[in-house]
């Protein structure tokens, strides 16, 4: 897992590492450090006998958001961190490995699960890297190309058939099987009423059609803030998309500048997007029930987009956060923001599983999220 992380900063130089294209996003060489500094800080710090921080300016760097942690950099300012260098970030990602290698066999069985939190949430910045360096290289006029060929998953481009849904009282939330985040508990009942979901993800070619047909013109679709959000920031596409010089839509991807792909799942849409589509297309968003269930009984097309939910990103009956600072790890963002089901291709392998809960503000769409339909029976 460590050696994947590292492997995502190949070819990137230490001035592509060190920018910061907007608050929301974070260099690559910060998630490199900060993704060490939790392992160093949870586990080594407090657990380890004699170790010696990789530098004391570093806790103060690579905090991200942990209050009990005390006082950091301000994050929209962390492009601002000419230094530590590249190099430097990897010799403390080093520095970290080569303790927990040789702290690791004496842990105990709770450390152990702070150890698998550690990798999970690096997994967690490993997308959020892709995320990032792919809204930085969008800015370039020189339009770089992180890979020669983005990431993709598999996708059936398919007429969408409307599939019916599990009704009555359902279980979602993670069973207990394997590695949960906290926010994915406690395991509960729901009620679902009559409803159906569609087989796969709206296309970018239905999105056309929408922006065709005045989708982002009409403010019957929208819902207040949406419409207010897309006035102000004179919002009339998907990020990314733009159009070349024969009129055709391309789109800005890991890969570089591509011809738009109709049949490929539409991405970077925030929520408010996404809900004017539904209502456009005379149908509504899924609530994350009624997906969790349906990916439990085998829904298709899932791990191509994030999928937005008409759900709001809050506590499931029962939830408590955990003891100490890592108990701020998900517990304090549920307000405001709502659930993404799913994975994206810039979901790292392993990382995807129906429980699983993202989460964003409703004006968010660097990442890559997508929308499914659903409508009532």
């Amino acid at each position: 897992m460590r050696r994947y992380s590292v492997g995502l900063a190949d070819g990137l130089s230490d001035a592509d590492t060190t920018a910061q294209s907007m608050a929301d996003a974070s260099p690559t060489k910060w998630h490199l450090a900060h993704i060490s500094w939790f392992f160093e800080t949870f586990l080594l710090r407090d657990h380890v006998a004699g170790y010696r921080l990789f530098d004391e300016a570093y806790p103060y760097l690579f905090n991200s958001y942990y209050e009990a942690e005390g006082a950091r950099h301000a994050r929209p300012d962390r492009g601002l961190l000419t230094r530590p260098s590249l190099a430097n970030v990897m010799a403390y990602r080093s520095h970290v490995d080569a303790a927990m290698v040789e702290a690791i066999a004496g842990f105990s069985e709770p450390l152990l699960d702070l150890v698998e939190l550690g990798l999970h949430h690096e997994q967690q910045h490993q997308e959020l890297l892709l995320t990032d360096i792919l809204h930085l290289f969008s800015r370039n006029p020189l339009k770089p190309a992180y890979v020669s060929e983005a990431p993709v998953r598999t996708t059936d481009p398919a007429a969408l058939q409307w599939i019916e849904g599990s009704v009555g009282m359902q279980k979602i939330g993670h069973d207990g099987h394997g590695f949960a985040f906290d926010c994915e508990g406690p395991r509960h009942d729901v009620l679902l009423h009559p409803h159906a979901i569609a087989s796969r993800p709206v296309t970018n070619g239905e999105w056309i059609a929408f922006i065709e047909d005045g989708g982002y013109r009409d403010a019957c679709h929208w819902l207040s803030d949406g419409w207010a959000w897309i006035q102000q920031e004179a919002i009339d596409r998907p990020l990314y998309w733009n159009q070349a010089s024969d009129q055709n839509w391309n789109e800005f991807t890991l890969a570089g500048d591509v011809r738009l792909d109709p049949t490929a799942p539409v991405k970077h849409i925030s929520l408010y997007e996404a809900d004017a589509y539904a209502t456009w297309a005379g149908a509504r968003l899924p609530t994350e029930s009624e997906w969790e269930v349906a990916a439990n009984c085998g829904l298709r097309d899932t791990g191509n987009v994030w999928e937005w939910t008409g759900s709001a990103y809050r506590p499931y009956p029962g939830f408590k956060p955990a003891d100490g600072a890592v108990g701020e790890y998900n517990g304090k963002f549920m307000s405001g923001q709502s659930v993404l089901k799913g994975g994206s291709t810039a979901t790292p392998p392993g990382h995807i599983r129906p429980s699983y809960r993202n989460f964003f503000y409703p004006h968010q769409r660097w990442q890559f999220c997508g929308l499914r339909l659903a409508k009532d029976l």
